[in-house]
């Protein structure tokens, strides 16, 4: 069997695991991630140097290179099975295009990725800490600690803003963490010493180890 490989945004992440065991298989295969803009391009380095580098296509809307899916489709042979990973909307364009194309349902595979939003008004404000400086501020309802923290002139970097991938951990020295990420074990989370600013929350203060 063949594979095609669709990835939209952070949906790279299952899809680029997915190859990565499909290579280590020997297994043929071709990735196409769909990004808006290189600059917001995850996992770059780790695509670059992996042994299936040439294998990976990438469509940046911005730079004018958006993805044919049709074409790719038609392109592929008989054998193949599709997998799709990424935002609602692109997930429903490629499948809806493949069953036009007449592929079977069993040669499609959707990947569903990311935490559900919690629901609008459970978020509660909270206060972060900066220790090194002693700095407050305060997280609103609707805005990450990332956010907040960019505001105040303090970048953390950042990759999939969905407690996925882990770039953006931060340690917290006091305070109650309430986790909203993918990445921690349920051990880490109960450890209560660090998290995912891009997504988690506090209850009451958190002092961060910045």
């Amino acid at each position: 069997a063949r594979y095609l490989l669709f990835a939209g945004g952070i949906g790279i992440t299952p899809i680029l695991c997915m190859a990565e065991r499909l290579a280590q298989d020997g297994a043929a295969f071709t990735l196409h991630y769909c990004t808006r803009s290189a600059e917001r391009t995850a996992f770059r380095r780790r695509i670059a140097g992996a042994a299936f580098a040439q294998r990976v296509h990438v469509h940046c809307d911005a730079a004018g290179k958006r993805l044919d899916i049709d074409a790719t489709l038609a392109e592929a042979a008989p054998d193949t099975h599709l997998y799709v990973c990424g935002p609602a909307g692109f997930i429903d364009a490629v499948t809806d295009a493949a069953r036009k194309l007449g592929w079977s349902e069993e040669r499609l595979h959707v990947e569903h990725f990311g935490a559900a939003p919690p629901a609008p008004g459970l978020d509660a404000p909270f206060e972060v800490r900066i220790a090194s400086s002693g700095q407050t501020l305060t997280v609103p309802p609707g805005r990450s600690v990332t956010q907040v923290l960019e505001d105040a002139g303090i970048a953390i970097p950042v990759s999939c803003e969905q407690g996925v991938c882990g770039t953006c951990i931060t340690r917290v020295l006091d305070g109650a963490i309430e986790h909203r990420d993918q990445y921690f074990t349920d051990e880490e989370k109960a450890a209560n010493d660090q998290f995912t600013p891009c997504c988690s929350r506090g209850r009451g203060t958190l002092v961060l180890d910045l």
